[in-house]
C-alpha cells in the first residue's frame, strides 16, 4: 500500500497536465505520518508529501548528467506522466522504489502506483498536511 497527501497528488496532476503534450518526471519524497496534521495512520507509515521541481540543475545534468535539482538519496519515489495514455511503468521511466504514473485527463483517477518491477500497487490518499517547513539564509 502507498500513501500520498491530496496535496503532493493534485499538485503532481497540475504539473502533468501543464506539460501536456510533453511528459514530466519529479523526485517524490515521503514523511513519516506521525509528522504529519490529520493523519491517521500508525506513526511509521511512510507517505509521500513532497517533491522537487523538474527543471532544477536542467542545464547541469544536460551535459554532465548529474541532478542537481534532487539531493542524493532524498527521494523514494518517482512521478512520471504519460501523455500517450499507458497506465503502466516504461523501459524510459526512471525507476525508483515507487513510480507513481498518470495519464490524460490528468484526474486523480488516472493516477496509479507502481513498484520498481512494474506491479501496480493499491493508492491511498491521504487528507493531511505536512509539517511547515521554513527556509533560513
Amino acid at each position: 500500500m502507498v500513501h500520498i497527501t491530496e496535496g503532493l497528488t493534485d499538485t503532481l496532476l497540475r504539473f502533468a497536465k501543464e506539460r501536456d503534450p510533453d511528459g514530466v518526471t519529479v523526485g517524490v519524497a515521503v514523511t513519516p505520518a506521525e509528522q504529519l496534521d490529520g493523519a491517521s495512520l500508525p506513526a511509521e507509515t511512510p507517505v509521500f508529501t513532497h517533491f522537487y521541481m523538474p527543471e532544477t540543475g536542467d542545464s547541469v545534468q544536460a551535459v554532465f548528467g548529474v541532478d542537481l535539482g534532487t539531493p542524493a538519496g532524498q527521494t523514494q519515489g518517482r512521478f512520471v506522466s504519460h501523455p500517450d495514455g499507458m497506465l503502466g511503468v516504461s523501459k524510459r521511466d526512471d525507476l525508483h522504489e515507487v513510480v507513481f504514473v498518470a495519464v490524460p485527463p490528468w484526474e486523480r483517477e488516472h493516477l496509479a502506483a507502481f513498484d520498481r518491477r512494474g506491479d501496480r500497487q493499491e493508492l491511498v490518499i491521504v487528507d493531511a498536511e505536512p509539517p511547515e517547513e521554513s527556509v533560513t539564509f
